[in-house]
């Protein structure tokens, strides 16, 4: 498996490198052929540490992937994770003062909400069950957020 480091020296963190090339291909260099959008999804699922970085320069596109990999997940479910609304603040948040504050309260926000849907708690309550606590989280995130946002005069 390839590695690479954090700006922290005390942290090495191994990560499966992804090369970007310039065609839009896809290569893991650790299985040493090309791969989709879908198993870098699937990696992600896995929690399989990866980075996507252009063949060329060497630049991180990551984030860039994972942005693309919402989008798809967005356009083909039924129901979407994000409404027009929130989108639509999210991106007033961009040169905000309050940008990075914005990040740093939907990460920990996911990080919560992560650690509550634990694979085990699945098991333990059942499909059916599963499926509603999931909904009642959405519906108490998005009314968090909205609250957040009311803060600061942004509203729905």
């Amino acid at each position: 498996m390839h590695s690479t480091t954090s700006k922290d020296p005390k942290k090495t963190i191994k990560q499966r490198v992804i090369k970007k090339y310039p065609n839009r291909r896809l290569y893991d260099t650790d299985t040493s052929s090309y791969i989709t959008l879908s198993e870098i999804k699937q990696l992600v699922m896995e929690n399989e540490p990866c980075v996507v970085v252009d063949a060329k320069t060497g630049d991180d596109l990551t984030r860039s992937i994972l942005l693309q990999i919402i989008l798809e997940e967005e356009a083909a479910n039924g129901s979407p994770m994000f409404t027009a609304p929130v989108l639509a603040n999210i991106i007033r948040f961009y040169g905000h003062a309050m940008q990075g504050l914005m990040g740093g309260y939907l990460e920990k926000n996911m990080q919560a909400l992560m650690e509550m849907q634990a694979p085990l708690v699945q098991g333990a309550m059942g499909n059916a069950l599963f499926a509603q606590m999931q909904e009642q989280m959405k519906e108490q995130m998005q009314k968090q957020t909205e609250q957040f946002w009311g803060t600061f005069g942004l509203k729905r």
